[in-house]
């Protein structure tokens, strides 16, 4: 018998919102570390408050709509707050009924602000850390750091003469600006709207634009973030945020630990830093005046922090592709997987699978007694953190 489509219309519903949420939902887990660590900071929000006046938004509430923005990458707090209206799973996580009516974005977007302000995010993200269920997974001995750049909201437009001199954009909403012909720098220029963000580039083949950096120090056994930073857009930002973030993770220990990068981190000042710090510098060599010489290279452990390296950012979007070495952007996957490769910007399970469905790699398979190519070989399928686990170095 066909099912009908009209609208029932009740007016009441008897259907708890707990109960639409599935059992096995990964935002339950969540929901229930962030639930114990907001119970934590009561006092650290009693002492943001006034006792008198009209109530504000609730301040766990606040922090686990950030958390939802950034899980699920919502652009912006008008759509933040579009979606928390109609979203089931949003309201439930947040903690509103599901009568509940939802803040003005412009509302929700003042009173975060006063939270960031008081460093009330900083000390959440570090309560998460120290929680039972997500300390055993972190790592104490070895640690892969990188940067990204974060364009800036701000046009190129608004990025004008300090001293005045240079011609404004034309009237209107959006202005024309001719630039041709005149030399621009973070010297003798700013943003009008945003003086903070810099003229940077990405390499010099890439286009100019106003950036700020943000800094990343990753675990290696999870690929866990355990500091995070932003800073302005300049050549030594991303060594400078670096060390700042070992400094504050690991603050004056003696213990030997270790820190993987790229080429971009391979410099002498930055390696002696890191050796004065009590830091084995597992960075990518250049190929030419690389500061990094035998004394850490001939630890196996170098290859590992390598490897793990390179694994623990391709879930974060800083993986280089081999054909163009660009930076691509994967979301939604389990991070330090050993048996996702990318490939031409596309995710595979195997690093030759794209070539061997278009007939240009030719399976072979060893004869007995041969030594499998390590190259061509894929990895085997009972890898685990036991077999990657890097051992301690006590060579500098």
């Amino acid at each position: 018998m066909r099912g009908s489509d009209q609208t029932s219309g009740s007016l009441f519903s008897y259907v708890d919102l707990e109960e639409r949420i599935p059992a096995r939902h990964p935002l339950r887990t969540i929901r229930e570390i962030a639930n114990e660590v907001l119970a934590s900071l009561d006092a650290a929000f009693e002492t943001l408050y006034e006792g008198t006046g009209r109530q504000s938004i609730a301040p766990e509430r606040l922090l686990r709509a950030s958390l939802l923005q950034a899980f699920y990458s919502v652009r912006s707090e008008r759509q933040l707050m579009e979606q928390i209206d109609y979203n089931l799973l949003f309201r439930w996580f947040v903690g509103l009924g599901i009568d509940d009516a939802v803040w003005d974005h412009s509302v929700f977007s003042k009173n975060r602000d006063r939270l960031l302000d008081a460093d009330v995010a900083a000390k959440f993200l570090e309560a998460v850390l120290r929680h039972p269920k997500v300390e055993r997974f972190l790592s104490d001995d070895h640690f892969s750091v990188d940067g990204t750049l974060v364009e800036a909201w701000a046009s190129l437009k608004s990025f004008r003469a300090k001293d005045g001199s240079d011609e404004p954009p034309a009237p209107g909403r959006n202005g024309e600006r001719d630039f041709h012909g005149e030399k621009r720098t973070n010297d003798t220029h700013e943003s009008a709207t945003d003086p903070e963000a810099k003229l940077y580039r990405k390499g010099n083949s890439q286009p100019a634009k106003l950036y700020f950096m943000g800094h990343a120090l990753i675990e290696n056994r999870h690929g866990l973030v355990v500091q995070a930073d932003a800073t302005q857009a300049n050549g030594t930002a991303e060594r400078e945020a670096a060390l700042a973030m070992v400094d504050r993770q690991d603050p004056g220990s003696q213990r030997r630990i270790t820190l993987g990068a790229d080429k971009g981190y391979d410099t002498s000042d930055f390696v002696a830093s890191l050796r004065q710090k009590c830091v084995t510098p597992h960075v990518a060599q250049k190929i030419t005046g690389s500061a990094i010489d035998g004394r850490t290279t001939r630890h196996a452990g170098y290859g590992m922090s390598q490897q793990k390296r390179k694994r623990v950012e391709e879930p974060f979007g800083w993986a280089k592709t081999i054909a163009g070495m660009a930076k691509v952007k994967v979301r939604g996957l389990a991070p330090c997987s050993p048996r996702l490769h990318i490939r031409n910007g596309r995710l595979q399970s195997d690093p030759h699978a794209e070539a061997a469905r278009r007939g240009r790699l030719r399976a072979t398979v060893p004869n007995a007694g041969d030594h499998p190519d390590p190259k061509t070989t894929p990895p085997s399928k009972g890898r685990g953190d036991s077999s990657t686990r890097m051992p301690k170095s006590t060579a500098c």
